[in-house]
């Protein structure tokens, strides 16, 4: 398995990374009321943007095949559905300092999950926020906490830094109101 960061996504990769885009994060579009997944121009405006970096998955004896794709900044405005003024107001120092760093999103193909990228790609994106002296942040929706993502992030981090702490930083509830049923 093999990781590449990258600043640009070649043309030739536009197909397979949307592919694993939509094939990761399809489900989101029906099962979470806020919307998560980004729209193909959002999507490509983030893969062209020279301020995100692009972690890409490979595996060695399937090199055409993207296995993972991830996002990571520290320019928070370059990521379409987020609120940079959030982070400024509340780390006025981090923010102007460029020291919050922002994982947008991050889809491994459904043959590799468990292989081991996912904590190799966090290893590298928590080095660099180390590297900083900063502080890392992401969304997850309840069904990707429900299905064990927030868990396998802190056991990763955990691992990597005694210590580490998480502090769950906004959370919106969804209500839907009803009539009664008619008699």
């Amino acid at each position: 398995m093999r990781i590449q960061v990258e600043t640009s996504i070649p043309p030739e990769l536009s197909e397979p990374t949307w592919q694993l885009y939509t094939t990761a994060f399809d489900e989101l579009r029906v099962t979470a009321v806020q919307r998560h997944v980004m729209d193909r121009a959002e999507f490509d405006q983030v893969l062209s943007d020279a301020r995100v970096l692009k972690y890409l998955g490979r595996d060695d004896r399937s090199p055409d095949l993207l296995t993972a794709l991830a996002t990571f900044t520290n320019e928070l405005d370059s990521m379409p559905l987020i609120s940079p003024d959030y982070f400024a107001h509340r780390w006025p120092d981090l923010y102007a300092q460029r020291r919050i760093w922002y994982i947008g999103f991050f889809a491994v193909h459904p043959q590799y999950r468990g292989c081991g990228i996912f904590e190799s790609v966090i290893a590298d994106m928590w080095q660099r926020v180390q590297d900083s002296d900063g502080v890392a942040a992401l969304d997850i929706c309840r069904r990707n906490d429900q299905i064990g993502l927030g868990r396998a992030i802190h056991q990763t981090l955990g691992s990597l830094t005694e210590g580490a702490r998480a502090t769950r930083l906004d959370e919106q509830t969804f209500w839907l109101y009803e009539l009664p049923p008619r008699p």
